[in-house]
């Protein structure tokens, strides 16, 4: 069950205390009761809650319909081998890239996946910036959700990730990883190979 910021931010505010995304995401309505005493705002954070079970199974019915209905390429087996790609992400990649021998360089396709910037330099000094919103859109997407994935679930990724967290923001960080997972995706389909770690910092 996905837990959104509103929940979050009420909790917060009632609790005096951040709760930590983790905890958060395990948090029944059992644990509510025992967290919180107020009924008014009980009532409207499970309400809330109600409202998101009853998108989950939608979504999870979409999801089924989607896949079940989908011609799968070999493509979709390699894209699975990366962990934190589900068949929805697989899917959409997949379809999004078409052929990858259109690109005839990983930077083409990583512009093409908008996972690159648009900005023009010369002489150390910022010139401008090109049209932002060329590329696909859907794969920009895929790959940042991706890059979400694949902080809670590659070891590699997650340091890759701090490290750049330590130097600028949390969005620029993972724009710098879905940057680093469209390249590898790029080898991947390339040469017909499931997904190594080590590819993100080829």
């Amino acid at each position: 069950m996905t837990r959104p910021k509103e929940v979050k931010k009420s909790l917060a505010r009632f609790l005096r205390r951040l709760v930590k995304g983790n905890a958060l995401k395990h948090l029944d309505r059992k644990g509510l009761q025992e967290a919180i005493d107020d009924q008014h705002i009980l009532l409207s954070l499970d309400a809330t809650l109600e409202v998101i079970d009853s998108l989950d199974v939608q979504i999870e019915r979409l999801e089924k319909a989607i896949v079940a209905q989908g011609k799968l390429r070999e493509e979709f087996k390699i894209l699975r081998t990366i962990k934190g790609v589900g068949e929805v992400l697989a899917l959409t990649i997949m379809y999004e890239t078409g052929e990858i021998g259109r690109f005839a360089r990983v930077g083409q396709y990583a512009s093409y996946c908008r996972c690159v910037r648009s900005e023009r330099w010369s002489n150390g000094k910022k010139k401008g910036e090109g049209q932002r919103k060329n590329g696909n859109p859907y794969l920009s997407w895929a790959f940042h959700e991706a890059a979400h994935f694949a902080v809670r679930f590659q070891p590699g990724a997650k340091r890759f990730y701090e490290r750049k967290r330590a130097r600028v923001n949390s969005i620029v960080a993972i724009r710098a990883l879905a940057h680093k997972l469209a390249r590898a995706v790029y080898f991947m389909l390339r040469d017909q190979k499931a997904y190594d770690p080590a590819m993100l910092f080829r």
